[in-house]
C-alpha cells in the first residue's frame, strides 16, 4: 500500500517516526507544540519535516500569514485524514487486550453528550463503571458539541456519542437505544393546579427553554405555529439540569423529555401537553475503528443493558451497522 502516491521504493526510506511527526504536525500545524506533544526537541522535529518534504517533493507545511503556525498544503490536506487512520489502526493492533476486564482495566471511557442525553441514559452506565470499585477504570463525560467529533472519535480521543438519533454522523455506526415522550413540568403545588391545559391555557403559561444562546425558539414553538398558536417563552437556562431548580421557585413551566423530568420529580409535577410531538429517539454512536475494541464493546453493552436491551433486540431498530 502507498500513502499519498509515495512508491515502494520511497516507502523503504519512509519510517514510522516520520510519519508519527507528520501526523503530530498536521495536528499542531506548530512544530513547538508538536515537539512538547511527541516529546521530542524542536530541532529533531524540523529534521524529521525536512526529510518528509524531500520524500513527499512538497512542502507541506508552510509559514502561517499572520505569523502564528503553519498551514498545510493541498498534498498535506489530503494525506491528513488516511494517515491519521492509518496510525489509529496500528496502535489498536499493537495496543488493544485481547479481553476486557472492567475488574482490572485500566481504560478511561470518554462519553460525547449532552446533560439532557447523559441524564436519561448515562446515570446507570456511570454507576457501572464506579461499581467495580477498580480506580484505573474511568468515565469522562464531555459536551457534544464538537464540530471536530468523527475526527476525534476516529483518533480515538472519545468512544461513545449519545445524542438524538437524527443527529447521527453518517461516518458513525449506531443502535436505538429509546424513545420518549414530552411531558410539562410545574413546581409542586403550582397554582394552576395538577390538571393538564388545553392548548390556549398551555400557551398563556410561563415558558422557560434550554438555550446556550438565548434563543427563545425551540422545536416546540415550530409546533405551535403549524397550529396557529404562540406561547410566551419568558426565560431561557444553558442547561437541562438547571431547569428543575428555576421551576421550583418560580410560577413557569417547561415542555421537555418525560424521561429527563422524571429524575426530578421530587422538584416538580409532570402533566400532559395538549399537542402532538414526534417523539424523542436516542441512539449510541461509535466509530468502526472502535467496532472490534473489547472495551468500547464493554461499554456498548453496558448501554443497551441499563435500558434492557440486548444487541439482537436493538439491531430491529438499528441505525447503522
Amino acid at each position: 500500500m502507498s500513502i499519498g502516491g509515495i512508491g515502494k521504493l520511497d516507502m523503504k526510506r519512509l519510517d514510522l517516526p516520520l510519519l508519527i511527526s507528520l501526523d503530530a504536525l498536521l495536528t499542531e500545524l506548530n512544530v513547538t507544540k508538536a515537539a512538547n506533544r511527541l516529546r521530542i526537541s524542536q530541532s529533531t522535529l524540523s529534521g524529521h519535516l525536512s526529510r518528509l518534504r524531500d520524500l513527499f517533493q512538497d512542502a507541506l507545511l508552510v509559514p502561517s500569514e499572520t505569523g502564528r503556525g503553519m498551514v498545510p498544503t493541498e498534498r498535506a490536506l489530503a494525506l491528513q485524514q488516511r494517515l491519521s487512520e492509518a496510525l489509529s489502526q496500528l496502535r489498536d493492533a499493537v495496543t488493544q487486550p485481547l479481553e476486557f476486564d472492567p475488574k482490572s482495566s485500566k481504560r478511561t471511557f470518554v462519553v460525547a453528550a449532552n446533560d439532557n442525553v447523559f441524564t436519561i441514559l448515562g446515570l446507570e452506565v456511570m454507576a457501572t463503571v464506579m461499581s467495580h470499585a477498580n480506580p484505573g477504570l474511568r468515565m469522562a463525560v464531555i459536551p457534544a458539541s464538537d464540530e471536530k467529533l468523527v475526527e476525534r472519535m476516529a483518533n480515538g480521543e472519545i468512544d461513545l456519542f449519545l445524542g438524538d438519533i437524527t443527529k447521527v454522523p453518517d461516518a458513525l455506526k449506531a443502535r436505538f437505544l429509546l424513545s420518549d415522550d414530552f411531558a410539562m413540568a410545574q413546581r409542586r403545588s403550582h397554582p394552576r393546579g395538577l390538571n393538564a391545559p388545553d392548548l390556549d391555557g398551555y400557551c398563556n403559561l410561563l415558558h422557560v427553554v434550554v438555550s446556550t444562546r438565548a434563543d427563545f425558539s425551540t422545536p416546540v414553538d415550530d409546533i405551535l405555529t403549524t397550529l396557529g398558536r404562540h406561547r410566551h417563552v419568558v426565560a431561557t437556562v444553558p442547561n437541562y439540569n438547571q431547569m428543575a431548580l428555576v421551576l421550583s421557585q418560580t410560577d413557569g413551566v417547561a415542555t421537555l423529555p418525560r424521561k429527563l423530568l422524571q429524575r426530578y420529580t421530587s422538584f416538580v409535577d409532570l402533566v400532559d401537553i395538549p399537542f402532538s410531538m414526534p417523539p424523542f429517539r436516542l441512539a449510541m454512536a461509535w466509530h468502526p475503528r472502535a467496532h472490534k475494541d473489547f472495551a468500547v464493546a464493554w461499554l456498548r453493552n453496558s448501554f443497551l443493558m441499563s435500558k434492557g436491551l440486548t444487541m439482537e433486540e436493538s439491531r430491529a431498530d438499528e441505525v447503522r451497522s
